[in-house]
């Protein structure tokens, strides 16, 4: 590769820097608007080889491991520029759905950092790498900490990483390992490895008991529960399944769940879709009857307990159901006084179109993908519904995701006619 000199125009969604050339656009990453850099292009992609002018918007990353680590994108940038970025690049993608709406300031959720981390575990050759994965690569990073974790969870994790890929080296597969810092101790969810052996299993019970663990699973398969790996969402405590979703920082949760909750606050009857193990089903018990509907089994299981342990909440319903073949339709939907959607990324089509045809006043959609809020926001908006308030929530500092809340209303005068 050739190195050459190039100007960066703008960011692209990703925080990728984009520079115009003379045979399209090419993407640089960890650079700002105005800068001139020096790169080495491979097709549409480039890799930064050095800042030639800085621009006033640099600031120096706080994380050693910033230029070769994958995780972060953003941490070259000075706050307000990137919290005016980030509030920027929502509204563009809402003003490509033709959605026009005012956009609330930028919420840090950061809080005390990330909850849970994946490390990953391989063995390109004969010694053991334990990290992160480098950007658009395969190749990892070794880290001795990640300052955007959780204080717990900064410095342990790696070594908890290490020690379980050096009981399980014999196979060199590749490892990824997730930990989760829960009220109780770390939860461990290995994946990669597939089944083991019964001395192997026995092996890894001791070494929970050495590290301490809650709970150690290996695709999901539950090795040792030395105790209860729990999540407080409100008042109830959670033992999700092992390996399950959980927002990525607590903050995060209990950010989403106050705007769900006081957007609902006067509702009799919730629906909580694509609801997991509870985080606002649980809140939302505190004042509605909440019918929770999720596709996986063992987040109902979990909920339904934590429910029954929690006295004061009102009544709780859940149903195991694969909402993206079988949404609730129109006739289910017209039982509720609001619907609360927190859909994966892919979001809620088939069920925003039912939404639409429905009598329902209230809708609360949360997102974690501005592109697919827009796409179901619009839906909505077409069969009249009003997006009253677009919340953004930054519990992903640090990179380009966002957390979304929007809340829309049934114009019912409209509806009738």
């Amino acid at each position: 590769m050739v190195a050459e000199q190039v100007t960066i125009k703008r960011l692209g969604a990703k925080a990728d820097g984009v520079a115009e050339t003379s045979s399209g656009p090419v993407f640089v990453p960890k650079v700002l608007p105005g800068e001139t850099v020096t790169i080495e292009r491979d097709g549409s992609r480039a890799d930064l080889i050095s800042i030639d002018g800085a621009s006033p918007e640099r600031e120096t990353p706080f994380c050693p491991y910033f230029d070769a680590c994958g995780g972060c994108a953003t941490q070259h940038m000075k706050h307000g520029f990137y919290q005016i970025w980030k509030q920027e690049t929502l509204a563009h993608t809402l003003r490509q759905a033709r959605i026009e709406a005012p956009i609330e300031p930028l919420i840090d959720a950061h809080g005390e950092g990330r909850r849970r981390v994946t490390l990953h575990v391989r063995f390109p050759d004969r010694t053991m790498h334990v990290g992160y994965m480098a950007a658009r690569s395969h190749q990892i990073v070794e880290i001795a900490f990640c300052p955007i974790a959780e204080p717990a969870l900064k410095e342990q994790a790696p070594g908890i990483a290490r020690a379980i890929g050096e009981h399980l080296k014999g196979a060199r597969k590749p490892l990824d390992i997730q930990i989760t810092n829960t009220q109780t101790g770390f939860d461990v969810d290995v994946r990669g490895h597939g089944p083991v052996k019964d001395a192997d299993r026995q092996s890894l019970i001791s070494l929970a008991e050495k590290l301490d663990l809650s709970r150690l699973s290996i695709h999901g398969d539950v090795i040792v529960e030395r105790r209860p790996p729990a999540i407080l969402m409100g008042r109830a405590a959670v033992v999700p399944p092992a390996g399950s979703f959980l927002q990525a920082t607590r903050l995060g949760e209990e950010t989403l769940a106050r705007f769900v909750t006081q957007a609902c606050e006067r509702s009799k009857r919730v629906a909580d879709l694509f609801s997991g193990s509870g985080p606002f089903a649980l809140r939302l018990a505190e004042k509605s009857e909440v019918h929770a509907v999720e596709y996986d089994q063992g987040s109902m299981t979990a909920l339904e307990k934590a429910f029954r342990a929690t006295p004061g909440l009102r009544r709780v319903t859940t149903e195991a159901r694969d909402l993206f073949r079988r949404p609730l339709l129109t006739p289910e939907l017209n039982a509720f006084d609001a619907v609360v959607l927190d859909p994966p990324r892919a979001g809620a089509e088939a069920q925003a179109k039912q939404l639409a045809a429905s009598k329902v006043p209230l809708v609360v959609s949360v997102s974690c993908d501005a592109a697919t809020f827009a796409r179901d926001a619009a839906i909505l908006m077409s069969s009249g519904y009003r997006l009253e308030r677009v919340i953004p929530v930054d519990q992903f500092k640090h990179s380009p995701h966002l957390e979304v809340v929007g809340i829309l209303r049934r114009d019912m005068v409209k509806k009738r006619r």
